[in-house]
């Protein structure tokens, strides 16, 4: 039997509160799943990074995102938008993590082919849960095609 070399999960998150970001980034480094995290903090930034603009020209190509939808300078809307219209972005899993509850961004998320929408809870074992299960849902139960 050969060795099999499993390359890490490139992981895109985009959100502007340092606490959440630290609490996704602890949620995912007790799983099973090997990833690799890249952070930025706003919209434009996360932008720059898929199109490997100025200082993300090295960046990997993520194969999931994980967004916030309120965010200084271009909230999550406008991203999902500008990844929906570019063809080398429009397949990648975009998966919204925000404490928004609101049916319109729920709907206005869908309308843009997000993969997922999950609501960040109040409480922090609760969050750091959600986290988890978007890990074991994305990361390991759904096989995402070679590129993607």
């Amino acid at each position: 039997m050969g060795n099999i070399k499993v390359e890490p999960i490139e992981i895109l998150l985009v959100d502007d509160n340092p606490g959440d970001v630290r609490l996704v980034i602890e949620s995912l480094k007790d799983g099973k799943i090997a990833n690799h995290m890249n952070v930025v903090w706003d919209g434009v930034e996360a932008m720059d990074f898929l199109r490997k603009l100025g200082k993300f020209s090295e960046a990997p190509n993520p194969d999931i995102v994980l967004l916030d939808l309120n965010m200084p300078k271009k909230g999550g809307h406008e991203v999902m938008a500008e990844m929906k219209e570019d063809p080398l972005l429009k397949d990648i899993p975009v998966v919204v993590l925000t404490t928004s509850d609101a049916d319109l961004d729920i709907i206005k998320s869908y309308d843009k082919d997000v993969s997922c929408y999950v609501t960040k809870p109040l409480d922090t074992d609760k969050f750091i849960e959600a986290v988890r299960s978007i890990s074991s849902f994305w990361l390991t139960v759904v096989k995402m095609t070679e590129g993607s």
